[in-house]
């Protein structure tokens, strides 16, 4: 087989029990496999930001300062229930991201789908409505594919695609005021009603993204809001 990341030829080892279970070979060799780092540990109860990455002085109790920043905010307490995410957004995961979505390889999708569906159903039940973060009309257009819809398809659940992007600008090159100011989605009907919602996106960063995402849809009912990413920051 050819490694979906380095494109060398390698060997898929699979035991006895992997043919039992009808299991299928890796798509990446073991040592692009093992460049991947899965959040352990102990981590921001809000979050799922590794404390370990951060200085003492970031942490206040079970929370990051980033999460406390946001639960002592009167407008934005209890908007977001919780984020998961399942990687650690260091250099190696910023590579691969960056070919994924910024180089059109959409196929990179499924070297994630193991590891994203075992966090996934580790944290949420199967009783949730995903709900992507979607790209502006411009953005899709030049990418080809939603990269938070790639992932939502990966866990077979239903998917409502409920939200319009009206602010194309990129989050990273605003200010925090900027962000938590500016209007980033709209919903594009109100004829539904679901319990509870799962946010799927590719990143969490400063969390502005999903939070304003939350409060719209908590706005048009939902009762339960969280989000899951592919990496934290």
């Amino acid at each position: 087989m050819m490694c979906l990341l380095c494109h060398q030829r390698y060997e898929p080892r699979l035991g006895w029990s992997d043919f039992l279970t009808v299991k299928e070979a890796d798509v990446l060799c073991e040592q692009c496999r093992r460049s991947f780092s899965l959040i352990e540990g102990e981590r921001c109860h809000q979050c799922d930001r590794p404390f370990s990455l951060i200085s003492d002085s970031y942490r206040y109790g079970e929370l990051c300062t980033d999460c406390l920043r946001w639960q002592q905010a009167d407008e934005w307490r209890d908007v977001l229930t919780k984020n998961r995410s399942v990687y650690v957004y260091d250099e190696w995961m910023k590579d691969v991201v960056t070919r994924w979505k910024f180089r059109g390889d959409y196929a990179l999708v499924e070297a994630f789908r193991v590891d994203v569906r075992r966090e996934f159903f580790r944290h949420f039940s199967a009783d949730v409505v995903l709900v992507p973060i979607p790209l502006s009309k411009k953005r899709l257009y030049d990418r080809g594919f939603n990269q938070a819809k790639a992932l939502a398809e990966i866990l077979s659940l239903p998917i409502a695609d409920v939200l319009e992007r009206v602010d194309s600008e990129k989050q990273s090159k605003k200010t925090r005021m900027e962000r938590l100011r500016t209007v980033q989605f709209r919903l594009c009907t109100r004829e539904w009603r679901y319990d509870q919602c799962v946010l799927i996106d590719d990143l969490y960063t400063t969390g502005s993204t999903v939070y304003h995402a939350a409060r719209l849809l908590k706005q048009g009912g939902v009762r339960d809001v969280s989000s899951f990413t592919l990496a934290r920051a």
